[in-house]
């Protein structure tokens, strides 16, 4: 956030530091909320916080700055700025059960991305915003497809936003974020664990002070019944949170390990 701040001090038109501040604010929320869940470690929901209107403000920021260079000079990036944008509301809006505000401002991102492909074929930042979008309208397709008949919401397709969620993994700003929805989107959706762990791990081994990644990675170990890998990467995550002692993602964190580690063990 620090360094997103500087950013937006240097370049206060642009729109690339209010976003990354606003996901690394996301990023905080998600690990607060973390929770096991219907078997599984996740943010699931919850209510209204007052930090959350800081983030909206952050977000807005950046979509009207997007928005606006659009008005002058049409191009792929900032279209792609834009749909992050909306993305970014669009996932506190989930995170609090929001359905309606999640379909409204998801679909307004998915214009940003469909035009900045159009313009950009090669832009692979934003084909993780369309292949969130096109999984989870799959993947979420009872009330989505409600909301086609209601309020004329598109829908998606999973295999396709797998495909384009794959090729986002090779974003400059989005790609490790592609990879990590793409790994939790085929375990809670698709069951696929083993695929899910290959996508998980690497981003573990390379962010091991990020305990998100262990708690996730430790979930789907134990999924296939690797109670030991999943040990250690629970007892990992406790390491990395282990180096904040005060923050509530760390606290969380440590509450969930030590709830996770208890399930994997217990037959010992």
């Amino acid at each position: 956030i620090e360094l997103a701040r500087r950013i937006q001090q240097e370049q206060p038109q642009h729109p690339v530091g209010y976003l990354l501040e606003a996901d690394a604010m996301w990023w905080k929320f998600y690990c607060e909320a973390c929770e096991i869940k219907w078997n599984m470690v996740d943010a699931w929901k919850r209510g209204k916080l007052p930090a959350d209107e800081d983030y909206f403000k952050v977000v807005d920021r950046a979509i009207q700055l997007a928005e606006d260079a659009l008005k002058t000079n049409e191009t792929a990036e900032m279209h792609f700025y834009a749909g992050a944008g909306w993305a970014l509301r669009a996932r506190l809006h989930g995170l609090r059960d929001e359905k309606l505000a999640t379909a409204r401002t998801g679909v307004k991102g998915r214009a940003h991305f469909l035009r900045a492909i159009e313009l950009d074929p090669d832009l692979a930042d934003a084909y993780t915003g369309i292949g969130l979008y096109n999984y989870y309208a799959d993947a979420l397709s009872a009330f989505t497809k409600f909301l086609r008949w209601f309020m004329g919401i598109p829908g998606g397709s999973k295999k396709e936003g797998i495909q384009q969620l794959e090729k986002g993994m090779k974003g400059e700003l989005t790609g490790i974020e592609a990879q990590f929805y793409l790994s939790k989107c085929l375990r809670n959706y698709d069951q696929q664990y083993e695929r899910a762990i290959e996508l998980m791990q690497p981003l573990a081994a390379r962010f091991p002070q990020n305990p998100i990644f262990h708690l996730l990675l430790g979930d789907m170990q134990a999924k296939l019944a690797r109670n030991q890998q999943a040990a250690a990467s629970f007892h990992a995550a406790q390491k990395a949170a282990n180096t904040d002692h005060d923050s509530k993602c760390a606290a969380r964190v440590r509450q969930v390990a030590q709830q996770a580690l208890k399930a994997v063990t217990s037959d010992k």
